[in-house]
């Protein structure tokens, strides 16, 4: 076989490079690179305000500010109330991901309504700008349009839950600590568990209490903590927060739910957000100084009310996930989702049956 004498020239691992006769390519002029970082900083904070300031309306300090729910009636037996109570007359549009529209979900869990009050999931669509139906739902293709049905020339937010009547078709209620109220108390002759109270006019006042707290620290917290545009907001904010949580798991050492030995709205109310903090709120949010899971007695506490029956059903990990890191663009503009965390811990005892009836025992073993 004869030898080869000249590497062929277009094998790159035979041919040497020829350093010594190549003529040196040409620098293209560039800006220097710290006026291009101080360009892109100026450029991405820019656009972030903007999209922000529709996102989450702020105040002059940086501050999250949410805007109110706009359709407040009520359904009730009152002789002039339009909306009685009735079966198959109301239907529930809900988001998976939404920790307000859960509230409605568990609810209609706990006391078996899934027969009396329908449901329909909608989606967050970031191109769209808001929620949309997975199949068009009365002519229309997103919430706005449903929100433009009840109300025609309608300019608010269109949110999620939304409590609809397919007899008036209208918008009853769009604010979800009023929904669950409603679902408690108005539905008890078509519900499978009619005489679960969530709503004891004994513990009212400390539930109100407790939901005044935990709304403002906590529900509504964590998107504080996430939507804050200075610094000054996030800290304050995220102070509060976490003081809260601290004050709740405190509480949880002598008492079951947070009212007493049974489950009520306040733990309804405080379940949603807990349900997302570890695999949203703790990232996305910022709200890392510690997880749920690592409470002694928060952690147990949310694995208590997951466990009631009916309520893990309602609870969807992978839309939360989805919808939080895939759809705010602002605070992940790659849309990177996060492969954990792994919550099978939810299904883990949680030991709490006794909490509470323990320091009872022990005083009245003490009196004697």
């Amino acid at each position: 076989m004869p030898q080869l004498t000249t590497p062929p020239k277009d094998n790159p691992i035979l041919t040497e490079p020829q350093t010594e006769t190549a003529k040196p390519k040409k620098k293209g002029k560039s800006l220097p690179p710290k006026l291009i970082i101080k360009l892109g900083k100026f450029v991405w904070t820019t656009l972030w305000h903007i999209m922000m300031s529709n996102l989450a309306p702020r105040n002059k300090q940086g501050a999250y500010i949410r805007p109110s729910s706009q359709f407040r009636n009520f359904i009730g037996t009152e002789a002039d109330n339009p909306y009685p109570p009735a079966a198959g007359r109301y239907h529930l549009y809900v988001g998976l991901s939404c920790p307000w529209a859960h509230r409605t979900l568990v609810v209609r869990a706990l006391k078996g309504l899934e027969d009396a009050i329908s449901v329909s999931i909608v989606s967050p669509s970031p191109i769209e700008g808001g929620w949309v139906f997975n199949e068009e739902e009365l002519g229309c293709r997103t919430l706005a349009e449903l929100y433009q049905l009840a109300k025609p020339g309608y300019t608010g937010r269109s949110t999620v839950p939304v409590l609809w009547d397919s007899q008036t078709k209208t918008i009853v209620n769009n604010e979800s600590s009023e929904i669950i109220v409603m679902l408690n108390s108005q539905f008890n002759e078509f519900a499978k568990n009619p005489t679960l109270d969530l709503y004891p006019e004994e513990q009212r006042d400390k539930m109100d209490e407790w939901n005044e707290k935990i709304y403002h620290s906590v529900n509504n917290g964590v998107y504080r903590c996430g939507f804050a545009q200075t610094q000054e907001a996030y800290n304050q904010v995220c102070n509060e927060l976490f003081a809260t949580l601290d004050e709740i798991d405190a509480a949880l050492e002598t008492s079951r739910y947070l009212c007493g030995d049974r489950v009520t709205l306040a733990d309804v109310r405080l379940f949603t957000t807990l349900f997302r903090f570890d695999v949203a709120y703790y990232g996305i949010f910022k709200c890392n100084r510690r997880r749920i899971r690592d409470y002694q007695n928060l952690g147990a506490y949310l694995r208590d009310v997951y466990q009631l029956p009916g309520v893990a059903d309602t609870c969807n990990l992978e839309a939360v996930k989805q919808d939080y890191y895939g759809n705010l663009f602002p605070l992940n503009p790659g849309g990177i989702i996060p492969s954990g965390p792994d919550m099978t811990n939810l299904l883990e005892p949680h030991d709490r049956e006794n909490v509470g009836k323990e320091s009872v025992v022990s005083v009245k073993t003490d009196k004697l």
